[in-house]
């Protein structure tokens, strides 16, 4: 996996992670909810610094219940660091039985925009949303381009600043925070048009 360009932690070494571990990227994702994004993608360094790896065939083995322990131990890795303990385990045991544990190898080799929208969206806690912006994550910050990737992230294709696909430094993380304060200050979601002619 090459190396990426997303810079959203604060923490170097946090962000190189998920910018060259394909399954740290996916359970920064994964966390990437009712926390802070730095918080979501520092997680999988803070992971792999507990357990001294972030294999997922490993992780996949332990039981479930081990992980949300070392997840839940303080500081947690969220703010509801048991049921995203119990996640991650899923996630993990998804690519340990159908992409020989490497995370990565759920975008090798597509072909479309749409079977990777669909490969995510079946992974354990990727809904609709999540796998659009992580489609976009993929295009924007790691060059992974499959034939109609845009139609497949949808909004978070834009060059408007709405996702942490966004983020490549301190700047574009508050331009990211600006504008999501901007749309929820007018009752908007971030998956609404902009209106400001991002293509």
């Amino acid at each position: 996996m090459a190396l990426g360009t997303l810079a959203v932690t604060g923490d170097p070494d946090a962000d190189r992670l998920v910018n060259s571990d394909g399954t740290a990227l996916l359970i920064g994702m994964l966390l990437d909810q009712q926390v802070p994004m730095e918080w979501a993608f520092k997680g999988p360094a803070t992971l792999k610094e507990r357990l001294g790896h972030l294999d997922a065939v490993t992780i996949a083995a332990m039981d479930p219940e081990d992980l949300v322990a070392v997840c839940v131990s303080k500081p947690a890795v969220h703010r509801f660091p048991a049921s995203m303990g119990r996640r991650i385990h899923d996630l993990c045991t998804v690519l340990a039985a159908q992409y020989g544990g490497d995370g990565a190898n759920v975008w090798k080799d597509v072909r479309t925009g749409e079977e990777l929208y669909e490969r995510l969206r079946a992974l354990p806690g990727y809904g609709e949303e999540k796998s659009k912006i992580f489609v976009a994550i993929l295009a924007k910050r790691l060059d992974e381009r499959p034939e109609g990737w845009e139609q497949a992230a949808g909004p978070f294709a834009e060059s408007t600043p709405r996702s942490v696909a966004d983020i490549d430094g301190p700047d574009a993380l508050a331009r990211v925070r600006d504008w999501k304060r901007a749309q929820k200050a007018k009752g908007k979601k971030k998956t609404d048009p902009s209106g400001a002619g991002g293509s």
